[in-house]
């Protein structure tokens, strides 16, 4: 069945369709929500809290976008309300300290640095920095996206993003030291 009768027979309410579309993403929505979670049911919940909200507002769903980056965004936004409700999370920024920050790139690691050692590093991040550093690098969010999906700044976003990615690049110096890094 093609991904767009699917969506109409989920906007009539049809659960066949409803389970067949949950089926199909399952397993990648639960990866992104762990991602964040770090927690299974916590992940588990959240990516279930996702899909009944996305089947309850299906009709929002204008394909501007696939359906998969819809999703995505929805099981983005449960996971950060999840772990809000789990701690105060979110340290008030108080912009006018922020500095605006150019995006640079221009970094490197050891040519013996892994992709498993970047991730790690990553989780190690302070969460503001984190969440920041995942949604870029991993999800591929811009700027505007994470402001509007974090309810901060873009200059917020730039600022913490940069202050992220120095970290990591120190933790990956560190952790490579003596490598002839």
């Amino acid at each position: 069945m093609f991904q767009t009768e699917l969506i109409k027979k989920c906007k009539n309410n049809d659960r066949k369709a409803q389970l067949h579309l949950y089926r199909q993403y399952c397993e990648g929505m639960f990866i992104v929500a762990n991602r964040f979670l770090k927690h299974t049911e916590d992940a588990e919940d959240a990516m279930q809290e996702a899909f009944i909200n996305a089947f309850q507002k299906i009709d929002q769903f204008k394909a501007e976008v696939s359906f998969g980056a819809w999703l995505k965004k929805i099981v983005i936004h449960k996971s950060l309300d999840k772990l809000r409700a789990k701690q105060n999370y979110y340290l008030t920024i108080d912009e006018a300290h922020l500095e605006i920050v150019a995006d640079e790139d221009s970094w490197e690691t050891s040519d013996e640095t892994t992709l498993e050692e970047v991730k790690n590093e990553i989780e190690n991040l302070p969460e503001k920095y984190r969440i920041v550093v995942m949604l870029f690098l991993l999800e591929g969010y811009d700027h505007q996206e994470i402001s509007e999906i974090l309810n901060i700044s873009t200059t917020a976003s730039r600022t913490q993003l940069l202050r992220g990615k120095k970290k990591l690049q120190q933790a990956l110096k560190k952790r490579n030291y003596g490598t002839g890094y």
